[in-house]
């Protein structure tokens, strides 16, 4: 089911930039853990004010490049960069371990995509090691045309980098050509300042339809799955 708080009409789409964890990519919770680790690890112990405050900070900057998150709550460049090593070891375990898993509908929507034309990126704020972990766990990449960390755009989310390089490695035309779709605010805020044609907040991971509705989210889907119909593609 789809709800599209303004109704936009579909435009002509030939990129579809999608986020991995929360949005095609279901984890049970690992990004979280691996992130309340990390910053336990590198000096805020659980229970203390600035513990609950970072995890906050966390929550509200889900999608966003890890190393930037780290950098904010830690304050220091040495730090963040141990912790986003930690963070990066506890989700390859995870990753690892078989906590990862498709969310139901994201391997056909990426096949209807790419059968109507659509090239396929998929996009995320992990590390390309931590990336390309997921992706080889998964079987995923022969499914996309492509895959972009914020190390190979210039800057992760909220920026419009990601989204942007999508359409330009993969030979789209104008912005208006672009579909963006996550779980996140951070996913929504890239979207709409790259100018992309559809920007789609999905429902599957951290971000409620209140969040998308604050971030002004043109059009919010139950899943991943919503995307083809929405853009007059078959399942």
């Amino acid at each position: 089911m789809t709800q599209t708080p303004s109704t936009p009409s579909t435009p002509s789409i030939t990129v579809a930039c999608l986020d991995m964890a929360g949005t095609t990519v279901a984890d049970d919770g690992s990004v979280i853990a691996a992130f309340a680790a990390a910053v336990e690890q590198f000096g805020l112990p659980q229970g203390t004010p600035d513990y609950d405050e970072a995890l906050a900070y966390v929550h509200r900057t889900m999608g966003q490049s890890k190393i930037e998150v780290f950098r904010h709550i830690l304050g220091a460049e040495e730090p963040a960069q141990g912790a986003n090593k930690a963070f990066e070891e506890h989700y390859a375990a995870s990753v690892r371990a078989g906590n990862v898993a498709p969310l139901p509908g994201a391997e056909a929507t990426f096949a209807a995509l790419r059968a109507a034309g659509i090239k396929v990126c998929l996009a995320t704020g992990f590390s390309p090691a931590t990336r390309d972990a997921l992706l080889d766990a998964l079987g995923w990449r022969a499914l996309v045309d492509l895959v972009l960390s914020p190390a190979d755009a210039g800057r992760g989310r909220p920026w419009p980098d990601l989204p942007l390089t999508a359409l330009l490695r993969l030979g789209g035309g104008a912005v208006s050509e672009l579909a963006v779709a996550g779980d996140t605010a951070s996913d929504v805020e890239s979207g709409l300042r790259a100018g992309a044609g559809l920007v789609a907040g999905v429902l599957t991971g951290s971000a409620g339809r209140e969040e998308f509705e604050r971030a002004k989210a043109p059009v919010i889907l139950d899943t991943i799955a919503d995307l083809p119909p929405l853009l007059g593609v078959g399942a």
